[in-house]
């Protein structure tokens, strides 16, 4: 009997076009159940992208894209996400709870009212991410890392098979980055992750496995980073220095003209 896990995001010979510029070219890439992935890049690597192709946001040139064995509009209501940038005026009055309850806007709509269940699951997603206790707090009295948090529970509140995250610590203090992993290690033991991040130090401590994305993907579904899978990501040569706790220290290293910093 096989114990291979199903699969759960399939991008095949997967091209991405802008005004005639190719930004991801010949992605190739399977995401198994429960697989906790941390793609890493230089700025203007696709990164962004290739997460909104999954979402369905961005529609590829050619190639095939599956999630859950469906095409991503099918598939959206089973795929929570946490951009990178979460826009609005943190003086508008409104409650870490209501801003929770959003993520059960796609299960509900607009014109329905919340019922008990969505009240239940909000509660428990706010548990989950120890924000239950701030839930009558005005989300701009909320520190960076407590907003982050909050910004998670919204997207565990679609009851997601699938969790994606844009670069989810950068706006964060460095004294909180590591609690935001360590919960995201929490909820891998029931979603499946894909998380974007700059921060490779960092993200190679919790991980399960690594890619290096720069308009073209390097993925061997493996933990291991090679210098060879950061030359073909960044271009350049990388050196890798480890250090007491895991992390990687890189080399300053020039932007190839006409790259984005």
């Amino acid at each position: 009997m096989s114990s291979a896990r199903p699969e759960v995001i399939c991008l095949e010979e997967l091209w991405v076009q802008f005004d005639g510029l190719t930004v991801l070219e010949e992605i190739n890439l399977s995401v198994q159940e429960q697989d906790f992935i941390g793609v890493i890049g230089p700025n203007g690597g696709g990164k962004t992208t290739l997460l909104e192709v999954m979402l369905g946001l961005v529609q590829p040139a050619r190639g095939r894209v599956r999630i859950l064995g469906r095409s991503p509009k099918e598939s959206r209501h089973f795929i929570g996400y946490v951009p990178q940038y979460t826009e609005f005026d943190y003086a508008f009055p409104i409650s870490v709870w209501d801003v929770t309850m959003m993520g059960r806007l796609g299960r509900r709509g607009l014109l329905h009212r919340y019922t008990e269940d969505d009240k239940r699951v909000v509660a428990e997603v706010l548990r989950r991410v120890g924000m239950l206790g701030f839930k009558d707090r005005q989300i701009g009295q909320l520190s960076g890392g407590e907003r982050q948090r909050v910004y998670v529970a919204r997207a565990l509140a679609s009851e997601p098979e699938i969790l994606l995250l844009d670069e989810p610590t950068a706006s964060v203090d460095s004294s909180v980055v590591g609690s935001i992993y360590e919960l995201l290690q929490e909820l891998n033991r029931r979603v499946t992750i894909v998380l974007v991040s700059h921060d490779i130090g960092v993200v190679s401590s919790y991980v399960k496995t690594i890619a290096c994305l720069n308009r073209r993907l390097v993925y061997h579904a493996s933990k291991e980073l090679t210098p060879e899978m950061l030359e073909a990501a960044y271009r350049c040569q990388v050196d890798l220095i480890a250090h007491g706790m895991p992390h990687r220290v890189f080399d300053v290293h020039s932007v190839e003209e006409g790259d984005s910093r």
